[in-house]
């Protein structure tokens, strides 16, 4: 088949606008090629002769290196642009597939697209770590571009009656969604900084860890694609395959992971709790309040992340199954597609019929659910060390201040300090690091098992509502929590 922008069957009928310009779906197509273009050509020579010179000479460690108002938003919406762009690659590609030429208009302007998003991160990141806002011009002007061309192209796929059956029309709406969300993203970066249109712009400062050389320990100030990826830690890494790494390569610990922080963050939440009583609460449950208060958002980030991973389980299987049931002959059923404004429109179970596009979801799904794995695993695992580093200060404060009688009367040994110190905090600790279990556990079953528990195996029937005589072992475990906390507050905070 020959190669041609518009396909070139019926004597080129593809390239006739006769009931005008934008009623073409080829045309419609190149109209949103304009945006991505420009992009492409403002972006590269400051990316490439700008600051390509200058790479060599700017550190993670830069003064001026600082997050922009709605920074992790813009990373979480272009990674979701770029898997639209995925999909609408994949399904031009599908849709050519019907027509007797190629029709690079289906897949050329989402390729570039995606070349444009990719772009625009990667532009970002240079304009945001070079703290120099007044260049984001040309990302405001692209996202208004690509928002009014896909607003266009929606506008006319709805007027010609295509409609959510059609899987083009879906990823178009939702480009229009998002175009419009970074749009806002940006006007938000406008109003918060005040680099334009305002007398006097807003000058922010960097984080003072970031200003300490001694700092090297970055993942809470690297962009969202290098914490989930730990791309900061290439360093460490590399220079661990030539020597032992000492604590003096590790650095310091920024302000926020520090023992004495988390412990005046737990304090301060404990003494709150006693302000309306005006004496100290008795019993576990209020230092568990302050434990929620003071802890609880990672710890609730930790279990959603485990969620969304356990819950992508089920991609695996559905794709596979699919895979193996749409390439086996017998199967196999080729239904023509319907045809507007010249193109073919593919419905989405058309689409994920497809045993290609089912093997690039399964390789997404993995992909996205290790991440989602690990990211559950860091925040629970850094939510634990911050809470046993907090309870330890306590647990010293409180001795430094015991009176020697009170050892020297019984009241209280130096096993029992020990124990506290060592064994409990280590205890409570483990808790924070195998919560999110708790939270999965269902899922896993149901995932695993089909969700029956006659299929449990011998010993984890508890689970089943109807058997809580079995559950005495699971409920032991929080029991002895309770009083581990028990002996926390009355030691501690008493």
């Amino acid at each position: 088949m020959s190669l041609a922008f518009c396909g070139n069957e019926n004597n080129s009928a593809a390239y006739n606008v006769d009931g005008g310009v934008l009623n073409n779906g080829c045309f419609l197509d190149a109209l949103n090629v304009v945006p991505h273009v420009f992009l492409l050509f403002i972006t590269f020579p400051i990316l490439f002769i700008g600051w390509g010179s200058q790479s060599s000479k700017v550190h993670i460690h830069h003064s001026t290196w600082l997050h922009f108002p709605g920074h992790n938003l813009r990373w979480l919406l272009t990674f979701v642009l770029l898997f639209v762009l995925v999909c609408e690659i994949a399904e031009g590609i599908v849709s050519d597939g019907f027509s007797q030429s190629f029709h690079l208009h289906l897949y050329m302007p989402a390729a570039l697209g995606f070349m444009a998003g990719i772009t625009s991160i990667v532009y970002y990141h240079n304009i945001e770590t070079s703290n120099f806002p007044k260049l984001l011009m040309a990302l405001l002007i692209y996202w208004v571009l690509a928002f009014t061309m896909k607003t266009i192209k929606f506008a006319k796929y709805t007027e010609h009656g295509i409609g959510l059956r059609q899987l083009r029309y879906c990823i178009t709406g939702l480009l229009v969604l998002l175009y419009g969300l970074l749009l806002a993203v940006e006007i938000n970066v406008i109003l918060g900084r005040r680099y334009m249109c305002f007398a006097t712009p807003t000058e922010v400062k960097p984080p003072e860890d970031l200003q300490d050389l001694g700092v090297r320990f970055l993942q809470p100030f690297v962009n969202l694609l290098s914490k989930s990826t730990y791309w900061w830690m290439n360093k460490f890494i590399t220079s661990a395959h030539k020597r032992p790494i000492d604590l003096k390569v590790i650095g310091k610990l920024p302000i926020a992971m520090r023992a004495l922080t988390n412990y005046i963050k737990l304090r301060k939440e404990f003494e709150d709790q006693k302000r309306p009583l005006g004496a100290a609460p008795p019993g576990p449950k209020w230092i568990w309040q302050a434990l929620r208060k003071a802890f609880g958002r990672p710890l609730i980030l930790s279990i959603m992340f485990r969620v969304l991973a356990d819950l992508l389980g089920f991609v695996g299987p559905l794709c596979i199954s699919g895979i193996v049931h749409h390439i086996s002959k017998d199967n196999r059923t080729i239904q023509q597609p319907m045809k507007l404004l010249g193109i073919y429109f593919i419905s989405s179970k058309e689409f994920l019929e497809n045993a290609y596009v089912l093997a690039v979801l399964l390789f997404f799904a993995l992909l996205l659910q290790r991440t989602f794995l690990q990211a559950s695993y860091y925040a629970a695992i850094e939510t634990g060390i911050n809470l046993r580093g907090a309870i330890q200060t306590k647990i010293y404060n409180k001795i430094m201040r015991m009176c020697t009688s009170n050892m020297s009367m019984g009241e209280l040994t130096v096993a029992q300090i020990c124990n506290l110190v060592a064994i409990d905090t280590n205890q409570l600790m483990w808790f924070f690091f195998l919560c999110p279990n708790l939270w999965a556990m269902p899922i896993q079953v149901s995932d695993h098992r089909g969700g029956d528990p006659a299929l449990l195996p011998p010993g984890n029937q508890c689970l089943d509502r109807s058997d809580r005589h079995r559950c005495v072992g699971t409920g032991s475990v929080f029991r002895g929590h309770e009083t581990l906390i028990f002996q926390l507050h009355a030691s501690c905070f008493g």
